[in-house]
């Protein structure tokens, strides 16, 4: 029997986000690192998350990386596709979610679908079609200073139109909570004015459940995490998922180590925290730009720390220095610069019993599992919202705990650890 549902992911921490959501509601779920090539555990899994690299990607490749793991998705029996992007839309100018959607809906023969990055767990939220980041308007947030995918627009509609070419409408609050029906016939007027995409508003859970079941019969989805949680309960009502599944810790057991390269300012109030009560060590990306090897200081630090705590090494920088980095150095230079040295840490201690690892960002988080040469995860329980423990399904037993760089209060890496014996 094949998988009920599946979905593509445009980065490794909004895959985890969303596996968490749909074990949530029940679900079996692995996450496969990129499109899988050979056999995959997935007997026992009703839906499986295909994480992809592809947020910052050129368009063309993010495309192509895409519908290959569309296809192979629908060779698992996948009837229902999500197309899950970040709860702030991350996206450069030119995209990727509105041609990676453009491609999703034409190879799937579908003339419409919702866009809904809401996620009010962790205050994101959607009001006549503009996203808002707690209390302020997604481009007043700090959003508007992220390094590589700065948001200075916080109109959604805006935002797809200008990726995507085609037409935009939207499906207002009032008609959310008018119920399943009225979101089905706005849907449908949208449809029949030409629109190929319907920005959604949501506030609450509630909103998204209601959402999530006017969408029953929609081959293809977009959003955040949170569009997919009305989505199970469609899946129980046809009788193609059977009753809860209970999500298990890991079982790995070794050192404890954090690795951060998101400079979001949540991680950098974790890393702060992180400073008062454990070892830290903070990567000089000047240094490796001289020629320093920098990821044997960061292996030789680490292995030298006391094993009673966790250690954390990071190279999140706050606005003004990582400005004055990119300008030293450039954007993209100094970016891989950091993924590099941070993945190639985490893989040589991998080596060395530490088998705990949470790691804070989406690329680097991209960068760490690539260097672990981990296939597939299996989603354990919540952290918090959008982040679970995770199993690296292989040989090597190994706890992974992926976070977007947004998400999670000051003690979030001491919580993460706290769940573990």
């Amino acid at each position: 029997m094949g998988i009920v549902l599946g979905a593509i992911a445009d980065d490794f921490t909004g895959a985890t986000d969303l596996a968490n959501t749909l074990v949530g509601e029940g679900m079996s779920v692995l996450q496969a690192i990129g499109v899988p090539h050979d056999g995959l555990p997935i007997q026992n899994a009703d839906a499986v998350v295909v994480a992809l690299k592809s947020r910052t990607a050129p368009a063309d490749e993010a495309v192509a990386k895409s519908k290959a793991a569309l296809d192979w998705l629908k060779s698992q029996g996948a009837e229902q596709i999500i197309f899950k992007y970040c709860s702030t839309f991350d996206s450069t100018a030119k995209g990727n979610i509105g041609p990676v959607a453009d491609a999703l809906l034409e190879a799937m023969d579908q003339d419409l679908a919702v866009i809904c990055p809401a996620f009010p767990a962790n205050q994101r939220t959607i009001y006549k079609g503009t996203l808002f980041v707690g209390d302020v308007p997604l481009s007043e947030s700090s959003m508007k200073d992220h390094p590589l995918t700065p948001m200075c627009d916080s109109s959604l509609i805006r935002l797809m139109e200008a990726q995507s070419g085609n037409d935009c409408g939207l499906i207002p609050l009032e008609t959310v909570r008018n119920g399943k029906g009225p979101i089905q016939r706005q849907i449908d007027e949208l449809r029949n004015k030409g629109k190929r995409y319907g920005v959604v508003d949501a506030l609450t859970d509630d909103d998204l459940h209601s959402i999530g079941a006017a969408l029953a019969d929609h081959k293809l989805v977009t959003g955040g995490s949170g569009i997919a949680m009305g989505l199970p309960a469609n899946l129980r009502k046809s009788g193609k998922l059977g009753a809860s599944n209970a999500p298990v810790l890991p079982t790995a057991r070794g050192r404890r180590l954090v690795v951060a390269g998101s400079c979001s300012a949540a991680t950098r109030a974790q890393i702060a925290r992180a400073k008062v009560i454990w070892p830290t060590l903070k990567i000089d990306i000047d240094r490796m730009a001289d020629g320093a090897d920098e990821v044997s200081r960061g292996v030789e630090w680490a292995t030298a720390q006391s094993g009673d705590a966790p250690v954390l090494i990071y190279g999140s920088s706050d606005p003004d220095e990582v400005a004055q980095t990119q300008a030293k150095h450039g954007t993209e230079r100094a970016g891989q610069m950091m993924e590099d040295a941070l993945a190639g840490i985490a893989k040589r201690l991998a080596d060395m019993e530490f088998a705990q690892i949470f790691v804070a960002g989406g690329e680097t988080s991209g960068a760490v599992v690539k260097a672990l040469d981990v296939r597939a995860l299996k989603i354990g329980p919540e952290i918090a919202p959008g982040v679970p423990w995770t199993e690296a399904i292989g040989e090597n037993p190994l706890a992974l705990a992926l976070k977007s760089g947004n998400f999670g209060k000051d003690t979030f890496f001491e919580d993460a650890f706290g769940m573990l014996p």
